[in-house]
């Protein structure tokens, strides 16, 4: 299958979109089978919702926002065009997508990436480059790269990304990157605990960070009490104990993922081999 390749920019804002390849059960496909065509529209925050409605009027359904500071109530907007029309939405405030040495759909340093099978999933940009050099330098190429962005309001979660990187041939292992706010890492691990079958590596940013204090795109340190999930939702310690109990080994800093995950590869070798 031929693919145009999509080179991203070095800086910018805007929305991403490349056009939908296969039917509507497109989640359920390895990410390699997505893409025909790729578009690119650069856009401000505050057009951000008009060019992604855009899009999807124009037949596209998988969409990146590459844009910080999306107005909340304009993508709770864009969210319900897209879940009408099943539309992947990833983003906002997020570099993208790369599937090194094959596709580019944002703003990833290619230069930090090499092909292989650890399949990468963070919410942060700029870690997700830090660990795959990290990975790189190891010898450890990667399979795909995603951010899930950083915003209030993100278009696709952690177990979304977890089922097509558990599905995915390429994939063996699969790296979670994870920071402080909200409660997205434990449920995260519950899900990995209950739905995956690939070992999973993860990592949990802002351990040092005060508690109850926004940090930008990394905040949303919760100040107080979220309903039904106790005080400490949001917290490092809250996230690093739940992929814990599901038995998810936890780095507790970047250069510790490789180890991690020359480790899991160790162990799949063997049971493979008995």
């Amino acid at each position: 299958m031929e693919r145009t390749l999509s080179r991203g920019l070095a800086q910018g804002v805007g929305v991403e979109c490349c056009m939908e390849f296969q039917s509507s059960i497109w989640w359920k496909l390895p990410y390699r089978y997505w893409v025909k065509l790729i578009q690119r529209s650069f856009v401000p925050p505050y057009a951000a919702l008009d060019a992604g409605l855009e899009a999807i009027a124009a037949g596209v359904r998988q969409i990146v926002l590459i844009t910080e500071g999306m107005p909340p109530l304009d993508m709770v907007c864009l969210l319900r065009k897209a879940e009408t029309t099943e539309t992947l939405v990833v983003g906002p405030n997020t570099p993208g997508i790369i599937v090194p040495g094959q596709l580019l759909l944002g703003i990833h340093p290619t230069e930090f990436y090499t092909p292989g099978s650890v399949g990468l999933i963070s919410r942060s940009g700029t870690l997700t480059y830090e660990i795959a050099r990290e990975l790189t330098l190891a010898g450890l190429g990667q399979s795909l790269g995603v951010c899930i962005g950083g915003d209030t309001i993100v278009g696709s979660s952690f177990p979304q990304w977890l089922e097509i990187l558990d599905e995915d041939e390429a994939t063996e292992v699969i790296v979670l990157v994870g920071e402080i706010g909200g409660d997205s890492e434990e449920a995260a691990a519950h899900y990995i605990a209950e739905a995956i079958d690939k070992p999973v590596v993860a990592y949990v940013a802002g351990h040092t960070a005060p508690k109850g204090r926004r940090m930008g795109h990394a905040g949303a340190i919760i100040a107080s009490h979220i309903s039904e999930l106790g005080t400490e939702i949001g917290t490092a310690a809250s996230k690093i104990t739940a992929f814990e109990r599901a038995r998810i080994p936890v780095a507790n800093y970047p250069s510790q993922i490789p180890t991690l995950v020359k480790k899991a590869l160790r162990l799949l070798t063997k049971r493979s081999s008995s």
